[in-house]
């Protein structure tokens, strides 16, 4: 498989998890589900709700990968999504980005770990190819 195989298999599963998930919730939620086990404490997912009534709605999730760091952030039925660039753990570069494109370069990161990381590889091949659902 090339590099333009690969790209075109990350947009595949942009629209495979666009298009099974009928909001920005669902997406959401399918998202981290299989990606929490691979990434642990680099993803943080912060829910609806107050301080003393949390809610199993997702409202904001924040992945740091390596020097990129993805954030999407729930605002009603729209997904606001940040990708952000760091060099010695200092911010130098951050661009919004639309949803296909933040969930293609979250996978694309997902893919670079994969290729030493078993459950890595694993999330992603659940993720493009509907593993374990």
């Amino acid at each position: 498989m090339g590099a333009a195989d690969e790209s075109f298999d990350l947009n595949l599963a942009a629209a495979t998890l666009r298009s099974n998930s009928t909001d920005v919730h669902i997406l959401m939620k399918a998202l981290t589900s299989e990606l929490s086990s691979t990434l642990g404490e680099r993803m943080r997912v912060e829910h609806a709700g107050g301080r003393f009534r949390k809610s199993d709605t997702i409202s904001r999730v924040a992945i740091t990968m390596g020097n990129e760091s993805f954030d999407a952030v729930i605002e009603g039925p729209e997904l606001r999504c940040l990708v952000a660039h760091s060099s010695g753990g200092i911010r130098i570069r951050s661009e919004t980005v639309g949803v296909d494109e933040w969930i293609v370069r979250l996978l694309g990161a997902v893919q670079l770990e994969a290729q030493h990381s078993e459950s890595a590889r694993q999330a992603l091949e659940n993720i493009v190819i509907g593993g374990n659902q």
